[in-house]
């Protein structure tokens, strides 16, 4: 492992404190990971950034910085990654997903808050996150009232930007969407430099379909009568590609994908036959959140599918590439991420008729993955 402790230093972390978090997570990697028999050899790729996940991709984002390249720190799956990157700029996942970090939020926030919450606050606050320590910008959004709390927290202590999600998907709210990305963007071009124009965005769009098209590529061999990966370390890949390089991030979900679909041929099965299929459906679960995976998968059933954010809610619908102009961009963008079934909604019956067998569009999700048990979560 290389040696981080002067970028950490840099800044400005709690290092007493975040050695106790490292001490933690090697232990925790090789209970939920590394002990797993018949691994698909492509994981290398995620075991690898897992084992050093406050220093490999920290130390690529603060050599961004240096170039002038700013750093957009996001919560949720509603913050287009797409005008972002337009504007030449870096996103990374922020939210918390450590029992770690609870106390410092608990210190600004009621010990009723949602832990999530709680976490990414104190995360920030905490300083034992690098990833909370370099972004130069965060960008939330009204998906809940916690989170709206732990903004107004948060934007005492960095530059925050808040994108107000509409409650409901009549017309004239995804019209109010794209509005609210229309007015994010002009704000990333200030902060960034760097004008958004609709040759940008088209190429941002495209390479962020392409991560969407590489990650549902792995989610689709889950489908398969013979399992050829565990939840675990789908789970796993999920919750990395929130931070990493979404060109990268693409290039490896298609190989871990090649090699998942040659084990299907060759009947190759990380569980054995009549293993119980099972579908977690909720809240997500951030790193190092992987408690409920492990206590499934270690009493002999298999995860097959998460109808979560860390999960199906991240990549399950494109963008039209069609667009030529921003404002139709824009709109794109409004109509792919409205589709987004939040709990923030009312009604929400898009959600319910997405998971149920024989409803929705696609015919139920629970149609498509054969699970034979939804665990609510």
């Amino acid at each position: 492992m290389a040696d981080y402790v002067q970028m950490w230093k840099d800044l400005g972390m709690d290092l007493e404190t975040h050695d106790l978090l490292c001490q933690v997570l090697p232990t925790a990697v090789g209970d939920v990971y590394l002990s797993q028999e018949n691994r698909p050899a492509a994981m290398d790729f995620w075991d690898l950034v897992i084992s050093e996940v406050h220093g490999i991709r920290p130390a690529e984002l603060i050599e961004a910085q240096k170039e002038g390249r700013k750093v957009f720190g996001t919560f949720c799956v509603y913050v287009p990654d797409e005008v972002v990157i337009a504007a030449n700029g870096i996103v990374t996942g922020l939210c918390g997903g450590s029992q770690f970090w609870v106390p410092d939020g608990e210190a600004v926030l009621p010990k009723s808050t949602c832990p999530l919450v709680k976490a990414s606050v104190g995360a920030r606050l905490g300083k034992t996150c690098p990833f909370f320590r370099i972004a130069d910008m965060y960008v939330g959004e009204t998906t809940c009232d916690g989170k709206k709390k732990a903004y107004e927290i948060l934007g005492e202590d960095v530059p925050m930007y808040i994108m107000d999600v509409p409650q409901m998907k009549r017309e004239k709210d995804i019209l109010k969407w794209k509005e609210e990305i229309a007015e994010f963007a002009k704000t990333v071009e200030e902060f960034t430099g760097n004008e958004i124009t609709s040759e940008k965005l088209a190429e941002a769009i495209h390479i962020i379909n392409e991560k969407r098209k590489a990650l549902q590529r792995v989610y689709d061999c889950r489908k398969s009568e013979c399992l050829p990966i565990s939840g675990r370390d789908a789970l796993l890949m999920t919750q990395i590609s929130f931070f990493d390089d979404p060109v990268r991030c693409a290039q490896m979900c298609n190989r871990l994908a090649d090699e998942l679909e040659q084990r299907i041929k060759d009947g190759v099965s990380v569980v054995p036959a009549g293993t119980k299929r099972i579908l977690i459906t909720g809240t997500p679960l951030a790193v190092p959140n992987w408690k409920l995976h492990n206590i499934i998968e270690t009493s002999g059933a298999a995860v097959v599918c998460e109808e979560m954010c860390t999960g199906t809610r991240y990549f399950e619908n494109l963008v039209d590439e069609s667009k030529t102009t921003l404002d139709e961009q824009f709109m794109a963008l409004s109509e792919r991420y409205m589709k987004t079934n939040c709990a923030c909604f009312t009604p929400n019956t898009g959600r319910i008729d997405d998971i149920l067998p024989g409803q929705g569009v696609q015919g139920g999700r629970c149609d498509r993955l054969q699970p034979e048990v939804l665990l609510p979560v």
